[in-house]
């Protein structure tokens, strides 16, 4: 029998923060305690805000945590030709699609339809679901974005996805047995755009495929786009691991983490005094 395998994966567009440390020290941990590896992966698709600085900052962060992890790490960002060709592959089953909707002419479109008495349906992380081109822009008006070489996204056919994937898709999750998929939730997700050739449900499959990871350990904001993934790599013909979702690091108020809003991070923790030790204690590891 192999031995499991575990990563953690994360994006250096800003410094970690309590929420990653806890989730990097529980994927070690239990690749310690199940004979297994333990993988780290930089997850750095948007090549404009993941630096070369950040990237450093991460890795730095992590060793003074007291991780260790094999090598050599595997970065996203000279990857992208294996991103292609499982897009490609899904292009040559016909589920791929250009779609030129801006962010604005959604926005617009969706505004509208919450002031009826139907309001417009949200993915389960509250954005709204696209609406698709002929919603919103005449043929005249699509075909001179297809001419015009507008920017737009590949998304994916998620109706006929699922109807050539099946209806019956599942993941194992740990303690909790099999859990139904259900990507119709997410609606026509993004694959890639014009000018960044992945996203991170497609780059997320695929890496996981080629590292050979067995077992997915990971925050539970990510157990809904589980069932995209399940999707993906029933399309791609690629592996199943093992999936669980740990609990989040919250703060006061009960908001979870993140970069964006400028939580505590690590580096701050390090250069206030703290220890590796007490911040285990934090995440009552």
């Amino acid at each position: 029998m192999n031995s499991p395998v575990y990563r953690f994966a994360p994006s250096p567009n800003g410094h970690l923060h309590l929420g990653h440390a806890y989730s990097a020290i529980l994927n070690d941990e239990a690749a310690k305690q199940n004979g297994g590896r333990f993988l780290l992966r930089i997850e750095d698709i948007d090549t404009i805000r993941c630096t070369p600085q950040l990237q450093e900052d991460m890795l730095e962060d992590l060793k003074w945590l007291g991780l260790h992890w094999e090598t050599p790490v595997r970065k996203q960002s000279v990857h992208f030709d294996e991103y292609a060709k499982a897009l490609e592959k899904l292009q040559s089953m016909d589920l791929v699609y250009k779609a030129y909707l801006t962010r604005a002419q959604i926005k617009r479109f969706v505004a509208e339809k919450d002031a009826s008495d139907t309001p417009w349906p949200r993915d389960p992380d509250g954005a709204p679901l696209y609406p698709g081109d002929n919603s919103v822009l005449s043929e005249q008006e699509q075909e001179a974005q297809q001419n015009s070489g507008a920017p737009y996204a590949l998304r994916l056919n998620m109706a006929k996805a699922i109807e050539l994937a099946g209806a019956s898709l599942t993941w194992n999750e740990a303690h909790h047995g099999t859990i139904r998929a259900e990507p119709a939730a997410w609606g026509d997700v993004v694959l890639a755009r014009k000018d960044t050739p992945t996203s991170y449900h497609l780059s997320v499959v695929v890496d996981d495929a080629l590292q050979g990871i067995t077992h997915v350990l990971r925050g539970k904001d990510l157990y809904h786009a589980t069932s995209v993934h399940r999707l993906l790599q029933t399309l791609l013909d690629l592996p199943e691991p093992h999936y669980e979702h740990h609990d989040l690091i919250l703060d006061e108020t009960g908001r979870k983490l993140a970069k964006s809003a400028k939580d505590t991070s690590l580096r701050e923790l390090r250069a206030s005094g703290t220890t590796p030790a007490q911040v285990r204690e934090k995440l009552g590891l």
